[in-house]
């Protein structure tokens, strides 16, 4: 099917909200389904209505007359009345996310609770993932794995939430501004050791795409002056259960000490390693005083 070529009439479809999953990069990601929801639904609502309008005319979906609704963070609490109206009429509504799976780092976490609260039936069209997809190339494990989502923008909360995630049995997957990514893993290495495996995941599906797999201080080494563009997913393997005699415990708090406090470097430490944290705030105090 080429652009400008419209797909077949559907099926009318039962009324309630279908969450649509779109492709995070190549267009030719989306599923059949995706495409029949698209077409068929009463009412279209998108993060960004300029994606959804170019997916739907690379596909040759019709709008046949059918207004596009933005429903984003910002118009949210206007919004969502309306579509929540449309729904109580026995309408069919679907809403895409700009790319990837609805709800993961997306605004329509509102409108599906809204929605399911209200008695309407809620369905997903699943599909393309910048989370799953990234796991599936990062060479790290995935029985057990978290998405952390994005890391606070100030460095105190920034610090608090990597101690809170060090011992966490699971590969942890962040999604990451490319401006702060060389910044975020060096806080890694500082928070979870720099022998940890990790991968930096960059423009998957598109022209561009990138995997940089490695340990932790080698990405950091890698990224730290590297002008870095597009879509970045970092993940990082879970703890091992680090080897924590009184060598490693030290070389590990000399490191920390370079760029934090004390009480910082002790915590970031007693995470990465699985330790009291009492027992190493008085190693890095002895260290600290013996400068």
């Amino acid at each position: 099917m080429t652009i400008g070529e419209t797909r077949p009439q559907q099926r009318p479809l039962a009324a309630g909200l279908y969450f649509v999953s779109t492709p995070i990069g190549a267009a030719r990601d989306i599923t059949l389904r995706a495409l029949d929801i698209l077409g068929a639904a009463d009412v279209l609502a998108a993060e960004d209505t300029r994606t959804l309008r170019h997916l739907m005319e690379i596909h040759g979906v019709a709008l046949g007359g059918r207004q596009v609704l933005a429903y984003h963070d910002h118009n949210g609490e206007a919004v969502r009345p309306k579509l929540l109206r449309a729904l109580e009429e026995g309408k069919s509504v679907a809403y895409a996310s700009e790319a990837g799976t609805p709800l993961v780092a997306d605004p329509g976490f509102q409108l599906g609770r809204a929605a399911i609260a209200a008695g309407f039936a809620v369905l997903a069209a699943p599909g393309p993932s910048a989370v799953l997809a990234a796991l599936t190339v990062s060479g790290l494990p995935s029985d057990r794995f978290l998405f952390a989502g994005f890391p606070p923008p100030t460095a105190g909360a920034r610090l608090k939430f990597l101690q809170e995630l060090g011992q966490v049995q699971a590969t942890l997957i962040f999604y990451e501004s490319p401006k702060r990514v060389g910044k975020i893993l060096g806080e890694m290495v500082r928070c979870f050791g720099e022998e940890r495996q990790a991968a930096v995941c960059r423009e998957l599906t598109k022209r561009f795409e990138e995997v940089s797999r490695g340990t932790l201080g080698e990405l950091a080494h890698s990224f730290a002056d590297r002008a870095v563009k597009g879509e970045i997913v970092v993940l990082v393997d879970r703890a091992q259960g680090a080897k924590a005699d009184a060598e490693t415990l030290e070389a590990a708090l000399v490191q920390a000490l370079q760029g934090q406090s004390v009480k910082d470097a002790a915590a970031a430490v007693a995470v990465a390693l699985g330790l009291p944290r009492r027992e190493v705030y008085q190693v890095a105090l002895k260290l600290a005083e013996d400068e």
